[in-house]
């Protein structure tokens, strides 16, 4: 669960979702840097011609492998906060079971883009429960979890101290297919309890009730997700 000491600050910095991301090709060339290319068995060139096809989406689109071939506890550890790689908290062992929600629709691609990333910072204070009709209200998709990362992972500044984010895209069924209470999000540690002093400023994936509020927590979205048939849709 969320460390405690985690509450928003009533002077923070603007938002970091005011930052441009990179363009799509070298997000491209940063998932290969990484080797995510080799986790999710695709050749590097395949990327990279993929993010080179979508440059119709601008400056304000994100590139994400299906996590069907890069799961979330794979992508985790590359995520780096004050140099400090990422990790899974250890009472999410099932992190990969996490599957987008029925509402949530994927490209039947490895690879697609995500328009109009938004770290959700003004639905902070809400639970994932009140938050996800808001969010549908917007005409907004919720992130899932391994989006999350892929954002983190090409715009380091998104994750802020007293401004993290929910993906509740993500949910995990159990098997009379009622959801799990738990909600996946992504925010830093603060190397207290089983994250130890080491961990202190990592980038933590972890997970919330879903009917609890948190007031230093958004709910990141994206307005639309294109797959390879539709690069320049």
């Amino acid at each position: 669960m969320p460390d405690t000491g985690s509450a928003r600050s009533a002077t923070s910095a603007a938002s970091a979702t005011t930052t441009a991301l990179p363009p799509l090709t070298e997000q491209a060339d940063r998932l290969v840097e990484l080797g995510v290319h080799e986790i999710a068995g695709l050749p590097a060139a395949e990327i990279r011609a993929f993010a080179a096809g979508c440059s119709a989406h601008g400056h304000d689109a994100l590139l994400a492998v299906h996590p069907d071939r890069a799961p979330a506890s794979a992508l985790a550890p590359l995520l780096r906060h004050r140099g400090r790689p990422g990790f899974v908290v250890t009472d999410m062992d099932d992190v990969d079971r996490f599957a987008p929600l029925d509402s949530v629709s994927l490209p039947d691609s490895p690879l697609y883009v995500l328009t109009a990333p938004d770290r959700g910072d003004h639905l902070a204070n809400r639970s994932p429960d009140e938050a996800l009709p808001a969010l549908t209200a917007e005409a907004r998709s919720p992130m899932l979890l391994t989006e999350g990362v892929h954002w983190v992972v090409q715009q380091p500044a998104v994750l802020e101290r007293n401004h993290c984010f929910m993906t509740i895209g993500s949910r995990l069924r159990k098997a009379n297919g009622a959801l799990d209470a738990r909600t996946p999000a992504v925010w830093i540690s603060n190397g207290t309890g089983r994250d130890g002093r080491a961990r202190r400023d990592a980038p933590k994936v972890g997970w919330c009730w879903a009917g609890n509020r948190h007031t230093w927590l958004g709910f990141a979205s994206t307005t639309g997700r294109h797959g390879q048939d539709a690069q320049a849709a």
